[in-house]
């Protein structure tokens, strides 16, 4: 995170060249943290970005690298953060939204302003391209949902400001399959209780999940009795935990003066759940007709 932070900062600071129109990228997964992997790079003389020098790092010599890709698989950075200090980011992006897949790539324009190009960028250790051209050969890449990056291997070449000396490199990168993608199954009872005291109606029912999650049951319930619409809403939360249904029981308010009654109604619940391990909420919808009786 503290590359991608860098990178971010990197671009901004080196944008002295004016660009027209507004940029669309896509959204960005969460970095990872790469279990196994290496990024190489070594300049010619003249290069800027590498002075002419060669540097090496990988997750074995103690290094940290970091990776993320676009929800779309379409970009992919890769942050450096040496154990001694160094700090650099490689920046690989395909033409729109298209998924990097094996091939060559041509990029005619530093990464994030290459439009419905290729993109490329090296840069770090208080340098970068304001304006590059260059190629990036992918290898391998296996992707996971929502950006998760599994395997990726890459070789690129790239030369600043239009001149002749490149840098060029390789990166590999590999992360264990990816985690499971959280779940859920809501089962909604169809008896109930409509409460002679307060006039609620009392619904109960399960939810079932493949990880364990935070779950919260949220609804309407509707009946009509002697022409009357009676509505309510309710919500209940429940830790779900893999193995088996995690029972919840909820109660609707009346939003009116009118109790629930004995007989049907109609019972509309959300299921929502936050996936952990990729940031993002999981949501399934049930409609269910529930008799309720009287207590």
């Amino acid at each position: 995170m503290q590359g991608s932070l860098r990178k971010a900062a990197l671009a901004a600071a080196l944008s002295i060249v004016g660009v027209a129109g507004g940029l669309t990228l896509a959204a960005p997964a969460q970095a990872q943290v790469v279990e196994s992997g290496s990024v190489s790079f070594s300049g010619d003389p003249g290069d800027y970005i590498t002075g002419g020098d060669s540097y090496s790092y990988s997750t074995d010599g103690g290094d940290q690298l970091t990776t993320s890709s676009s929800v779309d698989n379409s970009s992919l950075l890769v942050s450096i953060n040496g154990y001694n200090g160094d700090w650099w980011s490689v920046d690989f992006d395909a033409p729109g939204s298209a998924p990097l897949t094996p091939g060559t790539y041509a990029a005619a324009t530093r990464y994030p302003f290459n439009g419905a190009g290729p993109g490329l960028d090296l840069s770090g250790n208080g340098r970068g391209c304001n304006e590059l051209t260059g190629t990036f050969t992918v290898i391998n890449a296996v992707f996971g949902p929502n950006g998760y990056v599994q395997t990726f291997d890459a070789t690129f070449e790239q030369h600043c400001e239009g001149g002749a000396p490149a840098a060029r490199g390789e990166v590999h990168i590999a992360n264990p399959p990816p985690p499971a993608q959280l779940e859920l199954e809501l089962s909604v009872a169809t008896d109930g209780i409509a409460h002679r005291v307060n006039g609620n109606a009392v619904l109960h029912g399960t939810v079932t999940c493949n990880v364990p999650a935070s779950v919260t049951m949220e609804g309407m319930v509707t009946q009509v009795v002697k022409k009357v619409i009676i509505r309510g809403s309710f919500s209940t939360h429940v830790t779900c935990t893999p193995g088996s249904p995690t029972p919840w029981t909820a109660a609707a308010v009346p939003g009116g003066t009118t109790p629930f009654a004995k007989g049907l109604a109609e019972a509309v619940t959300q299921a929502r759940g936050y996936d952990t391990e990729y940031n993002e909420y999981v949501t399934v919808n049930n409609t269910t007709t529930v008799k309720l009786t009287r207590s």
